[in-house]
């Protein structure tokens, strides 16, 4: 059995190297746009208008290709500008001490030829082996989108990597300003900031990783969802005693085909069922017409003669928004389609609450 759980080991150090190796990449691709891109921009020989159109030349004839639009461009462009200059970062550098005998930087230096930006792609800069690819793009985003200064930026690198921070730890440091604090009794940076452990955790979860690579997320998503559920529930019957529980993975069956509903309760004021269906991806307009499905069944097979029409909730919720729709039975009148939305909870407090379990469960 202990040769059995060493061979386990060995796979499970093998597929945590390769996931790191696989945002190293990552993280330097979005450097070396960023950079390509920022060259171009500053010679003129590219305009607002050619980054776009370089966005939509990838949508349409690449379209298995994510993560480029132009927004995305221009955080890459970001990146690149915030951290590209040795002279912006040199002062913190000089101060890092040697950790065996290699000293860690945090962008490697540039090479001369990058002067002449004729050349392409050749003249690339790396920073796979720096302090900037042992943190995923999304630490990067937050970093990048809240710190002003290249010490602030540095400060909480260095912070992410040392106590592998999730994004959500990460805005909370920020919040609590803790770098002003630790800079208001030390000019310098802590001496146990600057010494870094060798592995990263967190970049496992970053959706960017699956995206580029145009992977499903089935392992991740699938834990994801149970753990959103449970609290969900939790959350649901903590709104008051109206609702109900009724069954998590609630089955129905239409014809021969077996279908499951994320959560049922049963609403005591409105007399109704409540289903809600979770989606950890971006809200489509097909999932409004699977949970409208849902509520057929349940009013024609579970619904009793003394109850009203049953009421969905859709919630969805992607790295960047959460949306939350409401469907209703066709055969409500608009007064009572009022009343529900009226003893419902606000669309506005299940997304609050929805970016909250979500944020707390990717850590």
């Amino acid at each position: 059995m202990n040769d059995f759980l060493q061979i386990v080991q060995l796979i499970q150090a093998t597929r945590y190297r390769a996931l790191i190796s696989i945002n190293s990449e990552l993280v330097n691709l979005y450097w070396q746009v960023g950079q390509y891109v920022s060259m171009r921009l500053e010679k003129a020989s590219w305009g607002d208008g050619t980054v776009a159109e370089l966005a939509e030349y990838i949508k349409k004839h690449h379209p298995e290709i994510k993560g480029f639009d132009k927004r995305n461009l221009y955080r890459m462009c970001k990146f690149y500008q915030s951290y590209n200059d040795m002279l912006f970062v040199a002062p913190l550098v000089r101060q890092i001490q040697e950790v065996d005998n290699e000293p860690i930087i945090i962008v490697s230096p540039l090479e001369p030829q990058l002067q002449d930006t004729s050349s392409g792609l050749n003249d690339l800069s790396d920073i796979r082996n720096t302090l900037l690819a042992q943190i995923s793009w999304s630490h990067h985003l937050i970093i990048m989108g809240r710190c002003k200064t290249a010490d602030e930026r540095e400060y909480y690198v260095r912070l992410c990597i040392r106590e592998h921070y999730s994004k959500r730890e990460l805005g909370r440091q920020i919040n609590s300003s803790t770098f002003e604090r630790v800079m208001l009794g030390n000019a310098k940076l802590p001496e146990s900031i600057r010494k870094l452990p060798q592995e990263m955790t967190n970049v496992l979860k970053d959706s960017y990783v699956f995206e580029f690579l145009n992977l499903p997320e089935p392992y991740i998503e699938n834990d994801l969802r149970k753990a959103l559920l449970h609290e969900l529930k939790q959350f649901i019957l903590e709104l008051g005693p109206d609702y109900l529980f009724v069954g998590e993975e609630f089955p129905i069956k239409v014809g021969n085909r077996d279908f499951r509903i994320d959560l049922v309760f049963f609403h005591r004021t409105l007399q109704c069922l409540a289903a809600f269906e979770l989606k950890t991806d971006r809200f489509e307009p097909e999932y409004l017409g699977k949970i409208n499905f849902y509520l057929e069944a349940l009013d024609r097979d579970v619904r009793k003669s003394n109850e009203n029409p049953s009421i969905g909730v859709l919630l969805c919720k992607d790295r960047d928004e959460e949306v939350v729709e409401y469907a209703m039975s066709r055969s409500l009148s608009p007064t009572m389609v009022a009343r529900y939305l009226t003893q419902m909870p606000e669309k506005k407090l299940l997304q609050q609450k929805l970016h909250e379990l979500f944020e707390n469960e990717e850590k």
